[in-house]
């Protein structure tokens, strides 16, 4: 490995670890692309993305924990069942052709932009629905932007109710569906699913914003590691590459988590949504070059 691509390698490690704290993602739709640029198979690219969102999502878990915004037994409801769906998606990226595995990847990137469209809307009805509950605090309270992200810490309003009414799914159900999705995708592309999770725990649970992104990021922990054991046991995994990325993404993990409140999540949607398109055009074109030879 010569120094340039070390340094390639830190930097988007680094990257990622900053989208895996501002969106709840795992930072895999930046990595795979990256490391089929640098001429990796496809099917390495997924699996050594993987151990680095290991490290990245798990640095990034344990700050929103040290900070009180980790709910753990939301996190376990989600996590478990995307044990299993990784497991299955390690093993079906495992026998597509490096082409086939392309082309999905590059389905993937274009409904993520579809996904962060669906998020915004979501996000923005949350924001209105907080907005008007903060009405009826009484004066002096602590502002809304530097309240805690965990429901259970929040001033119980009529928008936000212990029962949790907004919930339109059976929470079980709910739980079930978010985490096979996010596994499966962890196992097939070697992304985290966090733009799975988002706005389904947004949709199905009727999470607030910030508390579905502190909660997608402990998943993708679960999620990883899962994909990473799968594919490990594939010998797809190239362990020196996906701890330099991984090493990266600690310290841009840790930075945006403390940065998130800060930043408009219309700034940070539009500039990832302007990166996915990218992305999606550069693999598509890989994808045909390894489908004609």
């Amino acid at each position: 490995m010569t120094v340039s691509e070390l340094l390639i390698l830190g930097a988007a490690g680094l990257f990622a670890g900053i989208l895996a704290g501002f969106l709840g993602i795992g930072g895999g739709t930046v990595l795979v692309p990256l490391l089929v640029a640098l001429k990796y198979a496809p099917v390495q690219a997924v699996a050594t993305s993987g151990l680095s969102i290991v490290i990245t999502a798990l640095s990034g878990s344990i700050q929103n924990w040290r900070m009180g915004y980790l709910n753990l037994s939301q996190v376990a409801g989600i996590g478990f069942p995307a044990v299993i769906t990784a497991q299955i998606g390690a093993y079906l990226a495992g026998i597509f052709p490096p082409y086939l595995l392309l082309v999905t990847f590059g389905l993937l990137l274009w409904l993520n932009i579809y996904l962060i469209e669906v998020r915004k809307r979501l996000t923005a009805k949350k924001v209105e629905e907080e907005g008007e509950g903060e009405d009826t605090k009484e004066s002096g309270s602590i502002p809304n932007s530097q309240l805690p992200i965990t429901n259970s810490q929040l001033p119980i309003t009529n928008h936000q109710l212990p029962n949790n009414s907004s919930i339109l799914f059976n929470p079980t159900f709910a739980k079930i569906a978010t985490g096979s999705a996010a596994g499966l995708l962890a196992g097939l592309f070697g992304v985290g699913g966090g733009v799975i999770m988002v706005p389904l725990q947004i949709l199905l649970l009727g999470e607030s914003i910030k508390k579905a992104i502190q909660t997608s990021l402990g998943v993708i922990v679960i999620t990883a590691i899962s994909a990473t054991a799968g594919h490990a046991a594939r010998g797809n995994v190239l362990w020196v590459v996906g701890l330099i990325l991984g090493c990266g993404g600690l310290l841009g993990a840790q930075i945006s988590t403390r940065f998130l409140p800060r930043l408009s999540d219309r700034t940070i949607s539009l500039a990832f949504r302007s990166l996915l398109a990218i992305l999606s055009i550069y693999i598509f074109w890989q994808a045909w070059q390894k489908f004609r030879y």
